[in-house]
């Protein structure tokens, strides 16, 4: 979890004003996807391994059995693994440099699936029931489905820890950008106030510690030119009615999950069968919610929105030349033209003896909907 001095000397030379994929030719093998799942839905998309986030994947294009294909992200990345423990001290930014630190995976490390590069696996699995209604006595009208999702995925070893990095897109349009903590505990000796015991009796204990991950989408919807973003607000709470409050976010902003709050990207003019926008729901609810001192200010928000800057790639620790330091900063007033979602999740690591080496993979992410994008079931049931 070091972030080291040459690292160091690499950030503040401003190596995070690389070039940027929007403008870049499309890619080619190894580095393009293009995966069509069981029920006819078809995925498409390119992917980098980025000296600074890690495994990136761009040019994200979702295609629904029998309709034209709808873009859904510019890029999506990690922007920062911030890992405090709970005593104070250590206080550990990860990303910095993910890239150089990818694990070679083996065959093993990617079931069923094709390594790319030997640092990034593609394959597919079962995600569970897709639908199931029963046929009321009629086995005709009986209506169940088994889905699917594409894993693309790269590990990084920072550290004790190993983080496994997963963009999982599923066959329902579904994206599901997650992370998963293995390898070992960092074996910091504490008292019973930070930690808790491992091993044999009480003399050893494993500080408690969070990991707050943060990762960046640049959504565009079928192009950059017309994207809005919204935030839903159901009102009511302890009543019999609920009111719906839609708030469209013009300008850049800082939220926090709530009850029954959630945000939606979409373009105005890109619609579906039944004429009603094309959108992505962004969830944020399974979170710890960490929040900091004032000098950690980007952790007081789970989700913000801001105008599209090359420069702002990473959510602390920025260090890049002409560019804010932290996402909170990001987020002035500036009007949104293009917008960029930020979205933080967090994950508070008390240790058990069952994380004794290896350690189980904890999991942290969230889910991203499509909300309208097609005018049924895309299963057809």
């Amino acid at each position: 979890m070091l972030l080291n001095l040459a690292l160091a000397a690499v950030l503040a030379a401003g190596t995070l004003t690389a070039p940027d994929s929007r403008d870049a030719a499309p890619c080619r093998e190894p580095y393009r996807v293009d995966q069509r799942l069981p029920n006819g839905a078809r995925w498409q998309l390119c992917w980098e391994m980025r000296t600074i986030e890690g495994l990136t994947v761009t040019r994200v294009v979702y295609v629904p059995k029998g309709r034209r294909g709808v873009g859904v992200l510019r890029s999506g990345a990690l922007a920062q693994i911030h890992v405090p423990y709970d005593s104070g001290e250590p206080r550990y930014h990860d990303i910095g440099s993910l890239g150089p630190s990818a694990v070679p995976l083996t065959a093993a490390d990617c079931p069923g699936g094709r390594r790319r590069e030997q640092t990034v696996c593609v394959t597919t699995r079962p995600r569970g029931h897709a639908h199931l209604k029963d046929g009321y006595g009629d086995p005709g009208r009986r209506r169940s489905a088994q889905g699917h999702e594409l894993v693309v995925l790269a590990a990084y070893q920072v550290g004790w820890y190993t983080y496994i990095a997963e963009w999982v897109f599923g066959d329902d349009g579904s994206i599901t950008p997650r992370l998963g903590a293995t390898g070992s505990l960092a074996g910091y000796t504490t008292t019973p106030k930070h930690g808790w015991p491992t091993g044999v009796g009480h003399r050893h204990f494993e500080e408690s510690h969070s990991h707050n991950v943060f990762w960046r989408l640049d959504f565009d919807i079928q192009g950059r030119s017309r994207d809005v973003v919204e935030q839903y607000d159901f009102s009511g709470n302890g009543t019999k009615k609920r009111t719906m409050v839609r708030t469209r976010l013009t300008h850049e902003a800082k939220a926090v999950s709530a009850p029954m709050r959630w945000w939606r990207v979409l373009d105005p003019k890109v619609r579906n069968g039944d004429g009603h926008p094309v959108s992505w729901e962004i969830s944020n609810s399974d979170s710890s919610r960490y929040r900091g001192p004032a000098e950690e200010a980007f952790t007081h928000h789970d989700v913000y929105v801001t105008q599209y800057r090359a420069c702002e790639r990473l959510a602390s620790m920025n260090a890049a030349p002409r560019c804010a330091d932290s996402v909170d900063a990001y987020a002035g007033r500036e009007r949104l033209a293009d917008p960029v979602i930020w979205v933080n999740v967090g994950f508070h690591h008390v240790a058990r003896d069952e994380d004794a080496d290896p350690m189980p993979v904890h999991w942290q992410g969230f889910r991203v909907t499509p909300r309208d994008v097609t005018a049924k079931n895309p299963y057809g049931g």
